[in-house]
């Protein structure tokens, strides 16, 4: 496996010349928030990032390739490079029996805020990135204030987050904020295509996850697409006057055919969890399919009852957030769409 420079990373031009000006000053911050959409390049960049600033022969914005920390890098074992997750408290739960539902102050103390007290074992600085950050929750935010603005020695943290807001603002003021955009939809195909996926799918995949190449990766993997496809025709089927009876069951089988994903990756994940991740999906995917109908439409008849179909979406998302009766909250959000679409 060689190396990840920032030349390798696609349409993120604004926060590759924040951070390579930033570098080539010697001015990177002690933190950093990597905020932007999921599977844009977030992730990729925090790595290629690490590779230059633990590199001992650093070629301009390139590491040299050439020196230990270089050779070590690629393998995943860099003693200097920390990725922490919510899922490392299964590491420091004696019980073992933890499902890591957020990132705790259990997973950050031993994983980040201990070891960034340490000498750097190759002695060319520390760097952490914390995937999920909006899942830490508020005592292991807090926890971390004081390493993140004067962590000891050359180290850098860095965030990675699909939801800034998420994150306490005591967090966010000591960090420079690096943009993420979505990725351009013909990019992701071609990547896609490159990939060897079939031009079809290809098609959906970079549409349906509006610019982000590592959910159109997964939701392949996972199966989603040909469900999407069956969600816009449930949906159809409303507005043609069907009924919605069959909704609320469409949901839950795809709910669980997520979740099923989902503990097939990870045996010790939250099935409980895992579907109303799915549920959320789903509904997100709802709400973009009327977003494109809006912008199909000059009529203002059915732009009213696209928007009010777009309100009942949401209205169902925030009831899934408030852990309501999942049965009730789709029964609702199927009479709602029945109300608002059939006359379309």
């Amino acid at each position: 496996m060689e190396l990840t420079i920032f030349e390798q990373i696609l349409a993120q031009d604004v926060a590759l010349d924040a951070l390579r000006r930033a570098y080539l000053a010697d001015r990177l911050p002690h933190g950093l928030l990597f905020a932007g959409p999921i599977g844009v390049g977030k992730g990729t960049t925090a790595a290629a990032l690490a590779a230059l600033f633990l590199c001992q022969k650093p070629q301009g914005e390139k590491p040299c390739g050439k020196c230990d920390s270089c050779r070590v890098f690629p393998s995943g074992n860099h003693p200097d490079y920390h990725i922490i997750t919510k899922e490392l408290i299964r590491y420091h739960d004696k019980t073992g029996k933890s499902k890591g539902i957020d990132l705790s102050i259990n997973v950050l103390r031993p994983e980040l805020i201990e070891p960034a007290g340490r000498k750097a074992v190759m002695g060319n600085g520390k760097v952490f990135v914390i995937e999920q950050a909006e899942m830490m929750n508020p005592q292991a935010q807090n926890g971390l204030l004081k390493t993140l603005e004067e962590p000891p020695g050359r180290t850098i943290i860095i965030l990675l987050t699909d939801q800034p807001g998420c994150l306490l603002a005591t967090v966010r003021s000591r960090c420079q904020t690096i943009p993420f955009a979505a990725l351009p939809v013909a990019i992701v195909k071609e990547q896609l295509s490159k990939r060897g996926i079939a031009p079809d799918l290809a098609a959906w995949a970079a549409t349906l996850s509006e610019g982000s190449l590592g959910e159109s990766l997964r939701w392949i993997e996972d199966g989603i697409i040909p469900l999407a496809k069956e969600l816009v025709e449930q949906l159809e089927t409303i507005a043609n006057g069907n009924g919605a009876a069959d909704l609320q069951e469409w949901f839950k089988k795809a709910a669980e055919s997520y979740a099923e994903k989902q503990l097939a990756r990870d045996e010790l994940a939250s099935k409980d969890q895992a579907m109303r991740q799915g549920y959320a999906l789903y509904l997100r995917l709802a709400a973009q399919h009327f977003r494109r109908l809006l912008l199909q439409t000059e009529d203002a008849e059915m732009m009213e009852q696209v928007c009010s179909a777009i309100d009942a979406v949401a209205r169902a998302e925030a009831y899934l957030d408030a852990n309501v009766n999942v049965a009730l909250v789709f029964q609702q959000f199927g009479i709602a769409l029945e109300r608002t679409l059939v006359a379309r």
